[in-house]
């Protein structure tokens, strides 16, 4: 996708239900500027899966598979602020996991950034995953495929960057964020959360979006449960 393809993203685009906003995003970027020592590191990720979330009182479904199903915490509390700002999480006391914050501002709402493909800065990527280079086609592939490689890649971490602004781009410990979005939508897929517990996990709420055929989409797995309660809703 050529750079005349996409445009900066605005607040009032972001600021709809999770579960509309979320397959607009996909064939977006999500471009970061992070130091690193005496350099300024650029990275570039197209995004290609994603994951819609709703707080408590968001939308006409309640959303048990929300960090914010039980209303406003000091965890989830940027899922409850302005539309266009970065929720980033950390999961398994591990990963940073990021997030972009939807919905009016006092009704939390995120749509998690599940996998991407790394146009430009690879090496970086690779060096913040560990990964040694020359990157093979497989390794390329992987390096942002999945929610914890995708916030390894980008280089966001948790809390550090917890609320950063991707809208305005202001800097935040060391780091700038800018969220793009396509200026045509791509075509894409539907299907239930990967690895979510529970009924939130199964085709009741089938919440995340990717494009269709791409290579960089993480593969699906059944959260703690899901299977057993997709059984049931048969």
């Amino acid at each position: 996708m050529d750079a005349g393809a996409l445009r900066r993203a605005t607040r009032a685009e972001l600021s709809g239900l999770p579960l509309e906003v979320a397959p607009r995003l996909l064939g977006g970027q999500l471009r970061t500027v992070v130091t690193a020592g005496d350099e300024r590191v650029e990275m570039r990720l197209r995004i290609t899966e994603v994951e819609a979330y709703h707080g408590h009182g968001t939308g006409s479904e309640p959303d048990p598979g929300s960090h914010a199903r039980m209303g406003r915490t000091a965890r989830n509390a940027t899922m409850w602020g302005e539309p266009g700002h970065l929720y980033v999480y950390l999961s398994h006391g591990i990963h940073s996991c990021v997030n972009v914050v939807c919905g009016p501002e006092g009704q939390a709402g995120g749509v998690l950034l599940r996998a991407g493909e790394v146009v430009f800065g690879a090496d970086a990527a690779a060096a913040r995953r560990g990964i040694t280079t020359p990157l093979s086609r497989t390794a390329l592939r992987d390096l942002a495929r999945g929610p914890g490689r995708l916030g390894q890649a980008v280089g966001l971490r948790h809390p550090l960057h917890d609320g950063i602004d991707a809208i305005s781009g202001i800097e935040l410990h060391g780091a700038r964020a800018e969220l793009w979005m396509p200026r045509q939508p791509v075509e894409w897929s539907s299907g239930p959360r990967v690895g979510v517990a529970g009924v939130a996990g199964t085709a009741a709420f089938p919440w995340r979006f990717w494009i269709a055929d791409d290579p960089t989409v993480s593969p699906f797995r059944w959260g703690r449960g899901a299977a057993e309660a997709a059984r049931s809703l048969d």
